[in-house]
C-alpha cells in the first residue's frame, strides 16, 4: 500500500481482528465504537462487515473512495453483489472458515430438542417437580439425517452426525457437483421431496438467495416424516416460518430447531407464538460464535481486505 488507507469496521469483529489491523502502518483503522464509522461512506477504502450491516446500492454509489467490502462468514445476503459490480467494488468472503462452529451447533441443538434438555430445563426452573417417567425424549441413534445442501458445512454436518450418532446421511443439492464427499458414506437424492420423505432429521445448510427463498414450506413441511426434525442453521427466508408454526401446532413433527429467522435476532414480542412451543428452540444466529472460530474467521477477513488493498489479485473468497 503507498499511500494510507482508511478501513471502517462497521460491525463487531474480535480483538484480534482489530489488531491485526491495527498493526499495520499503512492502515488507519477505525474500529466499531469510533464516531467516525458514521462517515464510512464518506472515508472509507475497505470495510469490514458482518450480517448486522446492509450494504444497499446506495450506499455503495455514495462510497466513492471504497474498493473492497469484506464479509466475516459466508452469506452475502445483506450485500448488493449486483451494485457492487456495477460500481467496481470487490466483494469477499470467509469461505469454510465456519463451517466446524455451524455443524457442531445443529448437532448440539438437534440433540438438545430430541432429549427435550431445554423444555425441561426451564419447566424445572419454573418450579415444576418433573419426574423422568414424564420426561421421555427421542433418540437421534442411527437415524437418517438428510443435508440440503452439500458443501463446506454440510459437509462438516455429516461428519457430525455419523460421528457421533452413527446415522445414515443423505443429501440434496441441485448445483454440487456429484462425488463432492468421496470420504463421506452418504447418499445423493435427486429430489428434495425424496429427502424429506426419507430423513428423521432434516438440516439447512443453504445460501439465501432467490432459488432458496421458501425452499421449506408448507407442501414441503407435509413431506416431513412423524416425529422428524428440522434444523435451520443457515439464513431466515429458507423456511416459511408461517407455516412452520402451523405444522408445529399439530405436534406431528418432534420439532424444529430455529438458529436463523426473518426477523433476527429473535425476541419474546416478535416470536411468541414460537417460543409458547415446547417443541422449538430458538437461538440468535450464533453458528459460528465461538471464541476461536471468531478469532480465526475475523482475522481472515482483516487479511482479505488488507491483501485486496495492496492490489493482489489472487485472493480467496472473491465474489465480485
Amino acid at each position: 500500500m503507498s499511500a494510507k488507507k482508511t478501513v471502517c469496521i462497521l460491525d463487531p469483529y474480535h480483538k484480534d481482528a482489530v489488531a491485526l489491523l491495527q498493526f499495520e502502518p499503512d492502515l488507519e483503522v477505525v474500529p466499531p465504537d469510533d464516531t467516525r464509522k458514521s462517515h464510512w461512506r464518506e472515508i472509507a477504502d475497505g470495510i469490514l462487515v458482518r450480517s448486522e450491516t446492509r450494504i444497499t446500492a446506495e450506499d455503495l454509489n455514495a462510497a466513492s473512495r471504497l474498493q473492497v467490502v469484506v464479509k466475516q462468514g459466508v452469506g452475502v445476503d445483506n450485500i448488493d453483489l449486483d451494485a457492487a459490480k456495477e460500481r467496481g467494488v470487490a466483494v469477499h468472503n470467509t469461505p469454510a472458515l465456519n463451517s466446524e462452529a455451524v455443524a457442531e451447533l445443529s448437532l448440539a441443538l438437534a440433540l438438545s430438542l430430541s432429549r427435550r434438555v431445554t423444555e425441561l430445563d426451564r419447566r424445572i426452573r419454573g418450579g415444576e417437580r418433573v419426574v423422568r417417567s414424564n420426561a421421555l425424549g427421542m433418540s437421534l441413534f442411527r437415524k437418517t439425517v438428510g443435508v440440503v445442501g452439500v458443501g463446506n458445512i454440510g459437509r462438516a454436518a455429516a461428519q457430525k452426525w455419523i460421528g457421533a450418532c452413527e446415522a445414515s446421511v443423505i443429501g440434496y443439492d441441485p448445483v454440487a457437483p456429484d462425488g463432492i464427499w468421496p470420504d463421506i458414506p452418504h447418499k445423493r437424492v435427486a429430489s428434495l421431496d425424496e429427502l424429506l420423505r426419507t430423513a428423521d432429521v432434516v438440516t439447512l445448510h443453504v445460501p439465501l438467495m432467490q432459488s432458496t427463498r421458501g425452499l421449506i414450506g408448507a407442501q414441503e413441511l407435509t413431506l416431513m416424516r412423524d416425529n422428524a426434525i428440522l434444523i435451520n442453521a443457515a439464513r431466515g427466508g429458507i423456511v416459511d416460518e408461517a407455516a412452520l408454526l402451523h405444522e408445529l401446532r399439530k405436534g406431528r413433527l418432534w420439532g424444529a430447531v430455529l438458529d436463523a429467522v426473518e426477523k433476527e435476532p429473535p425476541t419474546l414480542e416478535e416470536h411468541r407464538e414460537f417460543l409458547d412451543l415446547d417443541n422449538v428452540i430458538m437461538t440468535p444466529h450464533i453458528g459460528g460464535s465461538t471464541m476461536e472460530n471468531q478469532s480465526e474467521s475475523g482475522k481472515a477477513a482483516a487479511r482479505t481486505l488488507m491483501a485486496v488493498l495492496r492490489g493482489e489479485t489472487s485472493v480467496g473468497g472473491k465474489l465480485v
